[in-house]
């Protein structure tokens, strides 16, 4: 099998096909795992509880979420008993991920782009040597949300998308009580958030919302809302360590994900909360789905098999998020936001934050036993 992505999707289904046996070939097209990242790398208790994270590569937990109006003034404070949040050292976990995948006998490939399908069985990909056919039973698309992969197969693709952008600090000094901080101002951020994740160890203050609203782009409304941001260390920060941006598709699971060439996975495949935009918990569990049946179909020799792989199905579980992201879709003015924030200072109102927050909600669980 050839999987096409080398982001935590692709790296955790070609280890997982190859610990069932399967001969996996992963390509990346960017040079090195620790670049490009786009992700800001938070990982819910959900998927602290279920996937075996190295603990080296994740930050201090993070219990304290924090509700900003706009003009930042009565912010709605929510505080849980339980570690909520961990921000992830996301090259460090890329790395340790293709050490695994490695260790499981998957060929890693880096600097090489998937061309096409350039017949049945056959994949086309461009390297430094040029290109060069390769035969395969299936493709595995993990290559983003735009996904090449799936123009190929005649599957689904996103269309529904926000785009974010943020910049990561080192900070000078730890400070006050780890937090994730949102900000809820369609002038700033439209249709989405700007945030200030703050755990001690990183920094991440970034902005999204939909592109064609942003009335001076989305690197003004960073640097902005940087210039003010809640949340921050005492002291002044260092200079960003990195930046990180892209496409963020919203529009929950696509209902094509499969044919009898390949499937989708991660942000490919929209396994992406419509809502929070979370897509770190989605992209483990859809992976597990699709590893068990790949292996399933290469076992018993037929390809409908995939048919069991059906967006369709698990996109009824995503209803109430796709909701509630036209509702905060149609949130356009400052003065409509501050609204809103008189329902969540109600008791009603923090209980529905605390429940989005901090509830074991998430992408249904796809596989019945756990790989550990």
């Amino acid at each position: 099998m050839v999987v096409v992505g080398a982001g935590l999707a692709g790296l955790h289904t070609a280890r997982l096909l190859a610990e069932c046996g399967h001969e996996v070939l992963l390509v990346e097209r960017r040079s090195r795992l620790t670049e490009g990242i786009r992700t800001t790398g938070i990982f819910v208790r959900r998927t602290l509880d279920d996937f075996p994270l190295a603990p080296h590569c994740l930050g201090p937990p993070i219990h304290r979420v924090v509700l900003y109006p706009p003009g930042l003034r009565r912010p709605v404070i929510l505080d849980s008993p339980r570690e909520e949040f961990r921000v992830g050292d996301m090259p460090a976990l890329y790395s340790e991920a293709a050490r695994l995948a490695m260790a499981a006998g998957v060929r890693i490939r880096l600097g090489v782009r998937f061309l096409s399908l350039a017949g049945a069985n056959v994949v086309a990909l461009d390297g430094a040597g040029g290109p060069v056919m390769v035969g395969a039973r299936f493709v595995v698309g993990a290559d983003g949300a735009r996904s090449r992969v799936a123009r190929e197969l005649g599957l689904d693709r996103n269309q529904l998308f926000l785009t974010g952008a943020e910049e990561v600090f080192a900070p000078v000094a730890a400070s006050g009580t780890p937090g994730f901080h949102c900000v809820l101002d369609p002038s700033l951020a439209p249709g989405y958030l700007a945030w200030v994740v703050n755990d001690g160890h990183s920094v991440h203050v970034g902005v999204a919302g939909y592109a064609d609203r942003f009335p001076n782009g989305l690197r003004h409304a960073l640097k902005r809302f940087a210039a003010r941001a809640p949340g921050l260390p005492s002291g002044h920060l260092a200079a960003a360590v990195e930046w990180r941006g892209g496409p963020i598709p919203v529009g929950g699971v696509l209902r094509r994900i499969a044919s009898p060439g390949g499937l989708l996975v991660g942000d490919a495949a929209g396994a992406v909360s419509p809502l929070t935009a979370g897509g770190l918990d989605p992209c483990l569990r859809l992976s597990e789905l699709a590893a068990s049946v790949l292996d399933d179909s290469l076992r018993c020799g037929r390809p409908d098999a995939l048919v069991h792989y059906d967006g369709a199905a698990l996109r009824a579980r995503f209803r109430g998020r796709l909701f509630m992201r036209r509702a905060l879709a149609a949130i356009r003015t400052p003065q409509v936001a501050s609204a809103a924030f008189t329902l969540l200072r109600t008791p009603v109102g923090r209980v529905l934050a605390t429940r989005i927050l901090f509830g074991d909600g998430s992408f249904p669980n796809t596989v019945s036993s756990r790989r550990r």
